[in-house]
């Protein structure tokens, strides 16, 4: 019998609320043809970006009148009479969200209807037929934005995390102090049990204190959520139960790896299942979406597999759960050649140091598209926001260093070899024998001086950071977060040299070398340039994707997470970072998870970081930036071809700095 196991109540904070959903499917166009259970969409009449045609109209109400029962009711004093009126998504799911929309109209001393639910996709359906509500697009809109407005357009549904029930308003509704209230009194009048108002944003929290009401948060539930599906899919392997990586050196691609924790880098696998939340954008996660492998946070994750571990099974990740299954194990598979993924051919005629300022985009064929897009964005960014100066040592000084080492026979020698292609613990051995030599190599005397001059006349000898900027990283179908290593807060002139060829050895990173090696990427068509970027000693950091990770069609929303002080941790994901949704249609913050952080990273006067403790309130953005990162990052993905960005960001001051943008990869199946 396979295992089955399902969150036991809706992901709230990632799924849309019920009001929210009713409210910006009349506010804009959105596709949508089925239900998604994180999300919880539905088709929107508006999906074609039109209001509805006469003949349209005159098909729903034939369509209405197949409905039995009545149109909507005046109280609700029974359970029964709830899922009368009610509609279910994910029925018979431990998902199921059953709810009931309401209109409160004030012209009419504050009637209320509660709404036949399936019969009504809209509130604004029911309000027009019921002629309560006429007029054009603007008239429909009043009724979320107007203190004096004629009706309250609401949801009431039963959320099993609480339990119990609560009402909400689509996450831009600008409801005020009194007409909170009245919804609370009316409700409170008319429903058969006590309700919450739970709030779709971070104004309505506000708008809920200042009324004196108590509510419940998305954050609050999601803090009960025990599944999370990170990247959807379907694989098949050797289930393995891991502790720790470090004690677990042989995992392979054809393993589903269960983590006790987010590591901080991971070898390709099959499949991945961990048992404590992150940040959806950790290096870890983006690097499942980029493997396009099932991937999901379970709670108690290595308890509720430990029957299977050591067994081959089929590993099943959707949006409503997830689902293991026994199978017997299956032929290997066909090994990716090295045409698989086809690097961008390096140009190596460039030799000397390219300052940010001046690059293009083109300048990726000797620089690396992470330099090159840095250096793009440095001259059209402000004032918004800005590029740290920094400088980028071109694939040629790498090529000409490997090649002094003789590097590429060394690799060449490693991959003829039967025990390094057939062992990974070999492979594990000799790269980092390999990467000792490269660090510990002396490059060209007069090549190191140059960047220590660079350094000492562009930053002024100041801090940096030492960046990789490789041909096999930030690529459309091959991101390589976290692959590569960068060295923090360089201050010294030997230390500069030390940390190039640091980054340069990273090209031999055991987890660097496997993910090009599952991915079919030749070894020896890879070059590293490096870039030295001025250090930034950020009040606060972080990543943000330029749309919905969960729902593609939701291109209006900003994904950010954040911390205090230098962002090292969000992108390691080991720590629940501040996560928060912002919606440029609706103007809405949506709080999904407060920081866990209880210490931050800071730049230590004698190079490198040092941690410290974080004392206060653990938000990180207020409502004010959350907006101004989100506009930042719609204006990197215009300029970087209108393709949806994950970007590392940093605030220092009053100023947003741009550290790195790569393309979204979504690996979801």
């Amino acid at each position: 019998m396979p295992l089955v196991r399902e969150p036991l109540k809706p992901f709230a904070p990632l799924r849309r609320s019920l009001a929210a959903l009713a409210a910006s499917c009349l506010l804009a166009s959105i596709a949508a043809p089925v239900v998604q259970a994180q999300t919880a969409r539905k088709p929107s009449l508006y999906e074609n970006g039109r209001p509805l045609t006469a003949d349209e109209r005159e098909a729903r109400k034939a369509e209405d009148a197949r409905w039995g029962g009545p149109a909507f009711l005046g109280r609700i004093q029974t359970q029964a009479e709830f899922q009368q009126l009610a509609r279910v998504y994910n029925a018979g799911t431990p998902l199921e969200i059953p709810h009931v929309l309401f209109v409160i109209d004030r012209k009419r001393a504050n009637r209320i209807y509660y709404i036949h639910t399936p019969r009504y996709a809209l509130h604004e359906t029911f309000a027009r037929e019921r002629r309560l509500l006429s007029g054009d697009k603007a008239a429909l809109i009043a009724q979320y934005k107007a203190a004096d407005r004629r009706l309250l357009f609401g949801t009431l549904s039963w959320q099993n995390g609480l339990p119990g029930y609560t009402y909400e308003f689509w996450e831009g509704d600008l409801l005020t102090p009194e007409l909170l209230a009245l919804t609370r009194d009316r409700l409170a009048a008319t429903f058969y049990e006590p309700l919450r108002f739970k709030s779709n944003s971070t104004v309505q929290e506000q708008t809920a204190r200042n009324a004196g009401i108590d509510f419940v948060t998305q954050e609050a539930l999601l803090r009960e959520q025990t599944f999370l599906p990170l990247n959807t899919g379907r694989a098949q392997g050797r289930l393995r139960i891991v502790k720790s990586l470090d004690d677990t050196p042989d995992l392979s691609p054809t393993d589903i790896a269960v983590l006790d924790e987010v590591p901080v880098a991971l070898t390709p696998v099959a499949g991945l299942v961990t048992q404590r939340p992150s940040t959806l954008l950790s290096h870890v996660n983006l690097l499942a979406k980029g493997w396009r492998i099932p991937n999901a946070y379970v709670r108690d994750a290595v308890a509720a597999l430990r029957e299977h571990d050591g067994q081959w099974v089929e590993l099943t990740v959707s949006s409503n759960g997830y689902q293991v299954q026994r199978i017997a194990q299956p032929a290997a598979p066909a090994p990716k050649t090295a045409s698989s993924a086809p690097l961008p051919k390096p140009d190596l005629s460039v030799r000397a140091i390219k300052p940010l300022t001046g690059m293009t985009t083109r300048d990726s064929r000797h620089c690396g598209v992470k330099a090159a897009n840095l250096g793009a964005l440095k001259a059209v960014l402000p004032p918004s926001a800005s590029v740290p100066d920094g400088f980028c040592i071109p694939f040629a000084q790498y090529a000409a260093y490997m090649k002094q080492l003789g590097v590429p026979a060394r690799v060449a020698a490693l991959e003829r070899r039967p025990d390094f292609a057939g062992d990974a613990n070999v492979r594990r051995s000799e790269l980092a024998a390999l990467r000792q030599t490269i660090v510990n190599g002396q490059p060209d005397p007069a090549l190191a001086a140059s960047w220590r001059d660079r350094w000492q006349k562009q930053l002024q000898g100041r801090g940096v950071f030492v960046r990789s900027s490789s041909n096999s990283e930030d690529l459309p179908g091959f991101s390589g977060a976290g692959l590569y290593t960068t060295v923090p807060n360089v201050t010294q002139a030997d230390a500069l040299a030390r940390a190039v060829r640091t980054v340069w050895a990273s090209v031999y990173n055991f987890e660097a070398y496997e993910a090009r090696r599952a991915a079919g990427i030749a070894q020896d068509g890879v070059v590293m340039a490096v870039l030295v970027q001025q250090a930034a000693a950020s009040d606060s950091s972080g990543v943000m994707i330029t749309r919905d990770p969960f729902d593609a069609s939701r291109r209006h929303v900003t994904y950010l997470s954040a911390k205090r002080g230098l962002g090292i941790k969000v992108v390691e994901g080991r720590r629940q970072a501040e996560q928060l949704m912002y919606s440029s249609w609706s103007k809405a913050v949506q709080v999904l998870s407060r920081s866990a952080e209880d210490t931050q990273l800071v730049a230590a006067a004698g190079g490198g970081v040092r941690e410290v403790p974080i004392g206060g309130a653990r938000q990180v953005l207020d409502d004010a930036l959350v907006a101004r990162l989100a506009a930042v990052g719609r204006q990197v993905k215009k300029r970087l071809g209108n393709v949806d960005q994950d970007i590392e960001w940093a605030v220092q001051g009053d100023n947003i700095l741009i550290l790195q943008a790569r393309p979204y990869i979504d690996g979801s199946r």
